[in-house]
C-alpha cells in the first residue's frame, strides 16, 4: 500500500516534470521556423539567440543579436519591454525557458520559435 501511494506521487511529479519541460508558458506566443521566415524583416521586433557565443558564431540567422541564456537576466535591460521579443536557440528548450523568464519579468510581447535552429530549412 504504502508503496503504490509512493509509485503514485512520483508519477505525478515527474508528469509536472515533463509537463513543464514541453508546455510552452503562460502568454508566450509559438511559431514556426515557417512563420519566422516570413515575419524576418519585421521593423520594431527584437530577435534574440539565447545560445552560446560559440554556438552563436558558428552559425546564426540575420538579424538575431546573442544573448546568452545564462546572461539574459542580466541583460534583458538591452532590451524594449514593448515591443516583440523573438527568442530562438538551437531546439527549442533554452528559447523556452528564455521566454518564460522574460515574460515574468514585464516583456509584453514574446514568442518562441518552435524548435529552434534544429527545424530551420
Amino acid at each position: 500500500m504504502v508503496q503504490t501511494v509512493i509509485n503514485i506521487i512520483l508519477f505525478a511529479l515527474l508528469a509536472w516534470f515533463l509537463a513543464s519541460r514541453f508546455i510552452p508558458p503562460k502568454g508566450v506566443q509559438m511559431i514556426t521556423t515557417a512563420e519566422l521566415k516570413r515575419r524576418l524583416k519585421q521593423s520594431g521586433v527584437q530577435y534574440i539567440d539565447v545560445r552560446t557565443p560559440m554556438e552563436f558564431r558558428s552559425f546564426h540567422l540575420p538579424g538575431f543579436r546573442n544573448i546568452p541564456l545564462h546572461e539574459l537576466a542580466a541583460r534583458a535591460r538591452e532590451l524594449s519591454k514593448e515591443k516583440e521579443v523573438v527568442v530562438i536557440c538551437q531546439s527549442g528548450m533554452r528559447s523556452q525557458k528564455a521566454s518564460k523568464w522574460l515574460k515574468k519579468m514585464g516583456f509584453q510581447h514574446v514568442t518562441n520559435v518552435k524548435g529552434g535552429l534544429n527545424a530551420w530549412q
